[in-house]
This record gives C-alpha cells, sequence and structure tokens, in this order.
C-alpha cells in the first residue's frame, strides 16, 4: 500500500495535457505523478525538467531508458527499474538487451559507447561518490560534453525518482508491472519488494 494515495485523474484538471502527453508517451500515467499532484509546483516543475531530460538532446532515447533501468536497478527501485525497461522497449531496445543490462561489459549486444554509459549509470546508481576520472574518460571517447551531460541528467533524474517512489511505495500500474513479470523476473526483480 503506498504511504500517500494518488489523486483521481478528474481532480487534476489543470494538468489534464501533462498527462494526456505522458500517457501518449509512456502508455500510461504513472502514479508517481499522481501523488506529486498533491504540491502542483512540484508536479509542474518536475514534468518540465523530466522532458527536457528524457524528450531532447542528441542521446539516443532508448539509450536514456537503459541508463536509467541500470541506475534504477543500481539503487534497488523495482517501481523504476520496470518503469523504465517498459519504456526502453517503447524506445525500441531489444527485451533480449534489456534482459543482459547488467552484462553490459561482455555481451555483444553493446557497443563501446553504451557500456561506457551503462558503467556509468551502475556506479553512481550504487554510490555517486563511485565514479571516477576513468569513467569520463570512457565516455568522452564516444559522447560530446553536452552528450555526458544528458547521461548524468538522465542518472540525476532517476536518483530522484528512486527515492521518491521507494519512499512512497508508489503502486506499480498495470503495464510496467506486466512487463516486468515477463522480462525481468528470471533476474530476480519481484513487483513492489526487494528482492530475498
Amino acid at each position: 500500500m503506498a504511504n500517500i494515495e494518488t489523486q483521481s485523474r478528474a481532480e487534476l484538471g489543470e494538468f489534464t495535457d501533462l498527462l494526456e502527453m505522458v500517457e501518449a508517451s509512456m502508455g500510461f500515467v504513472p502514479n508517481s505523478f499522481l501523488t506529486m499532484s498533491r504540491w502542483p509546483d512540484l508536479l509542474r516543475s518536475f514534468s518540465g525538467m523530466a522532458g527536457v531530460v528524457l524528450g531532447s538532446g542528441s542521446v539516443d532515447p532508448g539509450l536514456k531508458q537503459l541508463v536509467a533501468f541500470v541506475t534504477s536497478t543500481a539503487s534497488g527501485c523495482r517501481y523504476c527499474q520496470a518503469h523504465t525497461s517498459h519504456s526502453a522497449t517503447r524506445r525500441g531496445v531489444s527485451e533480449e538487451k534489456i534482459s543482459a543490462a547488467f552484462e553490459y561489459e561482455t555481451s555483444e549486444l553493446f557497443s563501446d559507447a553504451e557500456r561506457s554509459a551503462l558503467r556509468l549509470a551502475a556506479h553512481a546508481g550504487m554510490n555517486p561518490n563511485a565514479t571516477e576520472p576513468a569513467h569520463f574518460d570512457a565516455l568522452k571517447q564516444h559522447f560530446s560534453e553536452q552528450e555526458i551531460v544528458e547521461i548524468v541528467g538522465v542518472i540525476s533524474l532517476f536518483g530522484f525518482l528512486n527515492r521518491w517512489n521507494d519512499t512512497m511505495a508508489t503502486e506499480l500500474e498495470e503495464a510496467p508491472l506486466n512487463f516486468g513479470q515477463k522480462v525481468l523476473s528470471d533476474n530476480g526483480w519481484v513487483a513492489g519488494k526487494h528482492a530475498t
């Protein structure tokens, strides 16, 4: 059970356009938005930042979702693992690649550029102080400085979401729940709980 109840969409008339846009992009409206809506300024600010981080720039949207997935997995947020893996498929990433996301160092499914981004995501997701200059040296071989800022922006955005959703015990929506059960369960993913 969530620690704070969501508001219904009917209560959020001022956010109708935003929620329709989010639903078109994700296939559903995240419960995290329906909880943030209790502080309308937060939802406005967060949605603006999320739109920039995930919806603009030159880093491939599928890679951004893989970065978010690896960050969320390293942080232990089951809610965001389901969301980001589900969103990755909507951005053209194969289920096989999602399942192999933590084999990025050795799997032939990943390029050196992807490896450098996912390596940073894994380390920063565990602890921001776990990143090293060598991570950025590897990134600079494949990405511009703006693109590196985009990657760190994704990691940082999901740092917020990982803490928000785990602290609030946000209930997982049907589409990402079904996806997680189908694709992630073989890797120890358990809906709404930490694997034991």
